[in-house]
């Protein structure tokens, strides 16, 4: 993005830094490649894309191609930078991979950050962004807004409105994948109230649990089985979740004279 996020990015990448690069031409001694990030191009050598003996070239790399690059040697007076494929490990790849995705969707929900804010993305990014990146991870704070709520975003500083069109634009574009654990509560009450009883404590755990890090629901198997549901974005927040809700319910209960139990089920 030729933003302000752009201007954060230095303008040369140094020796050892992994890249993002598009492969522009394929010689016989190697292939010249833009690296995405900084606009500049590379020369990757034919003796760095394999270990192995290399019949031809295209068999590796073709024009157009995306590719994970490994700077090797940066001369700026010259313009000149040296790449490797083969130095590139599996997992670098990957990982750098998954990096540069979440960066551009990062800049997209940006983008549309500023247009429900009508503030330029420069703006956006200054009042708000640049916090967020610093805190999080840009794209990692979006996703942190549609777990949490935009109190992640003011209790850092981003005012009020843009954390409002953020946590919007968040809701609106982003799918987190939640987890889901269950249980099964049994209750018994033998008192004139019990059904009431039993009731409030369900209500009171709806009122007391309020989680930001999951969500869950009750609803009924078969007197005296009640079945609980505890989702979250990962099996541990679900997991303590679920525990949480079920000890709540089961005290109440117990303290109104009646008794229950609790079984994770698979």
């Amino acid at each position: 993005m030729a933003s302000a996020m752009a201007a954060e990015k230095p303008e040369w990448p140094e020796a050892g830094d992994l890249v993002i690069a598009t492969i522009e031409s394929v010689t016989d001694f190697g292939a010249y490649a833009k690296l995405d990030e900084y606009g500049k191009r590379g020369l990757l050598h034919v003796s760095e894309i394999s270990s192995s003996w290399i019949r031809n070239i295209r068999v590796f790399v073709r024009e157009d191609q995306k590719v994970v690059l490994k700077v090797l040697r940066v001369d700026v007076e010259k313009g000149h930078i040296d790449l490797s494929l083969r130095r590139v490990t599996k997992r670098e790849r990957i990982e750098k991979m998954l990096v540069w995705k979440k960066d551009r969707k990062a800049e997209a929900l940006l983008r549309s950050v500023a247009e429900k804010t009508g503030m330029s993305v420069g703006e956006v990014y200054a009042k708000a962004g640049a916090l967020v990146e610093k805190e999080y991870g840009l794209y990692d704070g979006f996703e942190k807004v549609v777990k949490e709520d935009i109190e992640v975003l003011t209790k850092i500083g981003v005012p009020e409105q843009i954390a409002t069109a953020f946590a919007e634009v968040a809701k609106e574009r982003i799918h987190v994948p939640l987890v889901k654990v269950k249980g099964v509560i049994e209750l018994r009450c033998a008192k004139p109230n019990g059904v009431n009883i039993i009731k409030e404590a369900f209500t009171n755990a709806k009122k007391t649990e309020k989680s930001k890090v999951g969500k869950f629901h009750f609803y009924v198997i078969a007197a005296p089985r009640y079945c609980v549901e505890a989702m979250a974005d990962n099996y541990k927040s679900a997991e303590d979740l679920l525990q949480k809700v079920a000890e709540s319910v089961i005290s109440h209960v117990d303290k109104a004279g009646g008794q229950g139990t609790f079984r994770r089920e698979k």
